[in-house]
């Protein structure tokens, strides 16, 4: 079924089945569907039989295979030609209602209004409790084309309306090598938006392409140093990235249980090889969810990522087990939670807690801090846990 035939048909006859990996759900799909794993489809045969299913991947590819299968089984099964991105694409070509104000209005009040407590108070708590803007900055808000970044944008545009001290903003974005598809993707974004964005372009994409060891950290090194000599070139002093509160717990746990060490994602940093340049992430204590209702209610639709690696149907299931390490951890912590309901708040409070003296060893500025280091002069100052 092609995308323009799915829009005249009547949306409740079908069990509509996103079957791309959780995360990639998690950024957005189609209103109705529901999220089961290309790997997972035949534990659910049963249960659709008697139903008209239809399905669909990133681009179309897996997604038209597992419908032949499932119709070989005696399912009633069609697959939605293009995928979720010729969905997304077509969305954007319909045309604008008719309307009193501007689409981008109605988000700026959603900021202001309805996520002002979850959002706004969030971000400039943030802002405030870890000084992220200063009197005279000049600062690049890196814009990926995801909503964690797209919201940070927005959250910006609202700070320099307010803010008591003068500072400027640079919105940028890195085209690595996106696809036309997706690069046309961010663009309609930013401008539906209004955001007035400067997009430069680079060869990321191609120089990790051919890379099989971790291509997605020497690819997430390399864009970082790209911006940061961007920003620069652009009279810039700090670039902001949109880390939120999710990736901050999920990265403590990575670093546990995958690193075995204690640290953390923090919310500002001194650039070591551009000087003078800082990192900082705004949306340090806003939670995922509400940046997902936040996307919800005005009706957004934003790219997951837009990589070569991930930008074909490959991405769309997992053989078996996670490959993404911190999808693994996203599981964990939801699992938890079923038992713990302040569990997410406890992992964030733990790095904000730490007590040195019941600590073995910790490292500070490439130096190794033993306990028995100074354990014997401490007769009589300590107590049994």
């Amino acid at each position: 079924m092609n995308v323009k035939d799915f829009e005249k048909t009547d949306k409740t006859e079908y069990v509509l089945i996103d079957m791309r990996d959780s995360e990639a759900f998690a950024y957005g799909s189609i209103p109705g569907a529901v999220n089961i794993p290309g790997n997972e489809l035949a534990a659910h045969f049963d249960e659709l039989f008697g139903k008209k299913v239809l399905l669909f991947c990133k681009r179309g590819v897996l997604s038209r295979e597992a419908a032949e299968n499932m119709r070989d089984a005696g399912i009633d099964a069609d697959d939605l030609e293009g995928g979720y991105i010729a969905w997304l694409l077509a969305e954007e070509d319909k045309p604008e209602e008719d309307r009193e104000v501007p689409v981008y209005q109605d988000i700026e009040e959603s900021i202001r209004k309805k996520f002002h407590k979850n959002i706004w108070c969030r971000f400039t708590k943030a802002v405030k409790e870890y000084e992220l803007v200063k009197p005279s900055d000049r600062i690049a808000v890196c814009i990926s084309g995801g909503k964690d970044s797209m919201l940070m944008a927005k959250c910006f545009q609202e700070l320099k309306r307010h803010n008591k001290f003068d500072f400027d903003v640079k919105f940028l974005i890195m085209d690595p090598g996106y696809s036309p598809e997706n690069r046309r993707l961010i663009e309609n974004n930013a401008k539906k938006l209004n955001i007035p964005v400067t997009i430069f372009e680079s060869d990321i994409f191609e120089s990790v392409f051919t890379v099989e060891k971790s291509p997605c950290y020497l690819c997430a090194r390399m864009r970082r140093g790209h911006l940061y000599s961007k920003a620069k070139e652009l009279g810039c002093n700090k670039i902001a990235l949109g880390h939120h509160y999710d990736d901050v717990i999920e990265t403590i746990l990575m670093g546990m249980l995958y690193g075995a060490q204690v640290q953390t994602m923090m919310p500002k940093l001194h650039s070591t090889n551009f000087e003078g340049m800082e990192l900082i992430r705004p949306l340090y204590l806003v939670r995922e969810d509400d940046i997902k209702a936040w996307r919800d209610y005005n009706g957004l639709h934003f790219i997951q990522c837009a990589c070569k690696f991930t930008d074909t149907c490959s991405s769309c299931a997992e053989d078996g087990q996670s490959k993404s390490k911190r999808l693994e951890v996203k599981k964990l912590i939801r699992e938890m939670k079923k038992t713990n309901e302040f569990v997410e708040s406890n992992i964030f409070n733990s790095v904000t807690n730490v007590n040195l003296s019941t600590v073995i060893a910790y490292k500070q500025h490439g130096v190794v801090h033993h306990f028995l280091d100074t354990y014997d002069d401490q007769k009589g100052n300590t107590e049994d846990l």
